[in-house]
């Protein structure tokens, strides 16, 4: 068999061939050559593209709309703004990176903070993380008060009174008259407003819904200043968060208050804890051992 016969014979084999009429009648096997190519014809030149002009700079367009404060008083508990170089807001930028590292690639957007009594520094330390957040990040933070039974994050960031997140729910203010720009920082507040007693209601109505599926629009990151994990609303806003940080106090907060708050928290969702008000590291019996230093108490 010549080399010709045995190329077709495997061209046939490997499905290179396609079976054609014979000119005589009978059956034959050729190599089917494509069709011929029509002549060619003048290419017509593509119209240019229109020249792109990029739009004008509107100082604007990356800040949600909310109210600029005029001034304000930081409180000195707030060392991530007050005294950025000290050793606290260093260790509030370590809790950032260590709640960074525990997402895994799930993006923990809102983050709520509690503990298990009052005093123990959730308020400090919401605040510092937020601002810490900002700061580090160069993304939209907002804050949100959410402890609306004893309010206390417009005063210590030195606003005036005004909306919050209370009358939002209420339909009495708008969320962009409630939502405050700090000025020099890359975080917005939005207080909580009036006080609440209940307040179970207004946070799990379909109401607060709508404002957290608003803001996680418009937010990069969201901080929530929660209530005590006792009180019922903490465990209303648990269900909205993707992430809980439970903040003690070392040397304060009984063993058996932090062991019934955990009890009560979804594990699925819970980052850590962090020793409050720790004076080392050797100290620290659960949670970072290199939690923030923190004598604020809320």
């Amino acid at each position: 068999m010549s080399r010709i016969h045995r190329a077709v014979e495997k061209a046939d084999r490997e499905g290179l061939l396609t079976w054609t009429k014979g000119d005589h009648g009978g059956a034959g096997t050729t190599l089917q050559e494509p069709p011929p190519a029509p002549p060619a014809q003048p290419r017509a030149r593509a119209p240019r593209p229109p020249a792109w002009n990029p739009p004008a700079p509107d100082s604007t367009w990356d800040v949600p709309p909310a109210t600029v404060a005029p001034s304000v008083s930081l409180s000195p508990m707030f060392v991530a703004a007050t005294a950025p170089g000290s050793a606290a807001a260093e260790h509030y930028r370590l809790l950032r990176t260590r709640l960074e590292s525990k997402e895994n690639g799930r993006r923990t957007q809102l983050l709520l903070v509690t503990s298990p009594r009052m005093g123990d520094g959730k308020t400090t330390t919401s605040g510092n993380l937020a601002l810490t957040m900002s700061q580090e990040f160069q993304q939209r933070v907002v804050l949100i008060e959410a402890d609306l039974r004893r309010p206390s994050l417009g005063d210590l960031f030195g606003l005036p009174a005004g909306p919050g997140l209370v009358d939002v729910l209420l339909g009495g203010a708008s969320l962009e008259s409630a939502l405050v720009q700090i000025p020099g920082q890359q975080l917005f507040l939005l207080p909580g407003g009036m006080a609440a007693p209940r307040s179970a209601g207004l946070l799990e109505s379909s109401m607060m819904q709508r404002t957290l599926d608003t803001l996680r629009g418009r937010f990069e990151r969201i901080v929530m200043d929660a209530p005590p994990i006792t009180v019922a609303d903490t465990h209303v806003l648990s269900r909205m968060a993707d992430g809980i940080l439970v903040v003690v106090r070392s040397g304060v907060t009984p063993r058996s208050a932090v062991e019934r708050a955990l009890a009560e928290t979804d594990t699925t969702k819970l980052l850590g804890i962090v020793l409050n008000d720790s004076d080392s590291a050797d100290d620290a019996g659960y949670g970072y051992p290199d939690a923030p230093r923190d004598n604020g108490g809320r």
